[in-house]
């Protein structure tokens, strides 16, 4: 199976997979928030953020086997293949008992965090507990899924993954409704992680027959690969940077606000991580063909793949960005039945520019991965740094906006400026001026967009919804014109949409003739 068409198979599965479960998402979130309680979701928000911290250790271990897989993969050499996955299996050991003793550890200060919380201390050990269960499978166990990811048959992992999902969360939503049991709740979640674990594993060995399940490496193996030891450490800031613009909201919304603002928060976050999940997902193929696209080496192809992407992800951010400005508050209302769970514009704004910028980012952050550019150590330091300080101050002041102030003013200075040039200077070695060449016009037709569509919904589609069919209505209306307000521009301005609509349409029609 060729790069595209395993790109294009990931794609399926997770288009697939995110329309039924993004209707169990909000259905099962829905009846947890009515019978389990605001607080009860947003502890477990709460402690998740805990256990992501605690994740930190894994130091950037599997992106940096990816980028060890990408060559031997390429080059189909099993005896390397096996090696390296004895390697991930050695470190991720050591790493999984680390993690176990870290919240071990952490959860003996509970007691002082969660001294004012409704719950018994016994409830919110239950439920730490067993999160941490469920985080330590996939160091003991599943860890071979890096090498489907590798392989780009990351859709393998989606359709056991998302479908145990699914079923596990209709479990919990009937649970919940008939039980209001948190602890019954909570089982299903260890009880379903240890089924992936163990499906996963099967599927593995049915995938790669020649690949050894249960390596005799020792700790010795490290020795072999100084390379991979040496991007692990790089990246290890790296991950640090991830966590706190990605894992540390939730923490600081309970210190600086509530707990229950952390459910409100939650609402909002779920809307946005299943619009990034979904991208993630149908680019889930893209890092490991970007890595087979870098042995190449072909400079013109390269270059020519680079700006599809970025038209590609534009376009997408673009879109879903203006769609969510307009149609996600009234969503909110229509799907908790209740105007309290509504945040202010201001705070929703900032939440779609740091979505909107975590979209754009992916083509750099994919060739930078498969160039093994990771020795900008500095860069996510100077970006917890930015991002924390102005949190803490700014959260404390306007509370979430100034959380989401934080979160955004880093992603601007070292995402939108610093990366596009380390890239361009230590990856493609040519001057980061070609980069901006093409930013800069995407990006002022993005913004010329937007007041076009503002201008068309305001003047020319009914934006009330009270009920789920005029919501429904107003989103088709809206998707249309930014279609085609968005599109069309797109397409007469960016060179790297117009090649990547001809790409898409070549394949179609070869489809088409094929059937």
């Amino acid at each position: 199976m060729s790069r595209v068409s395993k790109s294009i198979k990931n794609a399926k599965v997770g288009a697939f997979f995110f329309i039924l479960s993004i209707f169990v998402q909000f259905f099962s979130r829905k009846i947890f928030l009515d019978f389990l309680g605001d607080e009860f979701i947003g502890l477990t928000s709460t402690l998740r953020s805990i256990l992501g911290f605690l994740n930190l250790a894994e130091l950037g271990i599997g992106t940096a086997i990816g980028y060890a897989l990408y060559r031997p993969v390429f080059d189909k050499n099993h005896i390397e293949i096996n090696k390296v996955i004895a390697l991930l299996g050695v470190m991720y050991k050591k790493i999984g008992f680390f993690i176990f003793g870290a919240g071990v550890l952490i959860s003996l200060f509970f007691p002082f965090w969660f001294d004012d919380v409704d719950f018994s201390l016994g409830l919110v050990y239950f439920v730490f507990l067993s999160f941490l269960t469920s985080t330590l499978l996939s160091y003991f166990i599943n860890y071979h899924m890096t090498l489907l990811e590798a392989d780009q048959k990351g859709y393998v992992v989606q359709i056991y993954f998302q479908s145990l999902n699914i079923l596990r969360l209709l479990l919990q939503a009937a649970l919940a409704y008939y039980l209001q049991s948190y602890y019954a709740w909570i089982i299903m979640e260890v009880i379903f992680s240890t089924f992936f674990s163990i499906i996963l594993r099967i599927k593995v060995k049915q995938e790669y027959p020649w690949l050894i399940i249960k390596s005799k490496e020792t700790a010795n193996i490290i020795k072999s690969y100084p390379d991979v030891i040496k991007k692990v450490k790089q990246l290890f800031i790296h991950k640090m940077g991830a966590f706190v613009k990605d894992g540390t909201d939730n923490i600081l919304v309970f210190i600086l606000v509530s707990l229950e603002s952390v459910a409100y928060f939650g609402n909002y976050m779920l809307i946005f991580n299943q619009l990034t999940s979904l991208v993630k997902i149908t680019f889930a193929g893209t890092g490991a063909g970007i890595g087979n696209l870098v042995a190449e080496n072909n400079k013109k192809n390269i270059s020519k793949v680079f700006w599809e992407m970025m038209a590609l992800q534009f376009f997408i951010a673009g879109f879903l960005s203006l769609a969510i400005y307009y149609l996600i508050s009234p969503f909110v209302v229509l799907w908790l039945e209740d105007e309290k769970y509504i945040l202010d514009k201001a705070i929703i704004l900032l939440m779609i520019a740091n979505f909107f910028i975590s979209i754009v980012r992916s083509p750099v952050q994919h060739f930078q991965n498969a160039y093994g550019l990771f020795s900008d150590t500095w860069a996510p330091a100077v970006e917890i740094l930015i991002n924390l300080v102005i949190s803490f101050i700014c959260g404390k002041i306007w509370g979430i906006f100034g959380i989401m102030l934080g979160t955004f003013t880093s992603l601007s200075i070292i995402v939108i400026f610093w990366k596009p040039y380390f890239l361009y200077s230590k990856g493609f070695n040519i001057s980061v001026w070609q980069y901006w060449k093409r930013f800069i016009p995407l990006m002022t037709v993005f913004i010329i967009s937007a007041f076009a569509v503002d201008f068309i919904f305001i003047e020319f589609i009914n934006q009330t919804a009270t009920n789920i069919f005029q919501w429904c209505l107003n989103g088709i209306l809206l998707s249309l014109v930014i279609l085609f307000v968005y599109g069309l521009s797109m397409y007469i301005i960016s060179k790297g949409f117009r090649d990547f609509c001809i790409r898409a349409s070549k394949l179609i029609l070869n489809k088409i003739e094929k059937t």
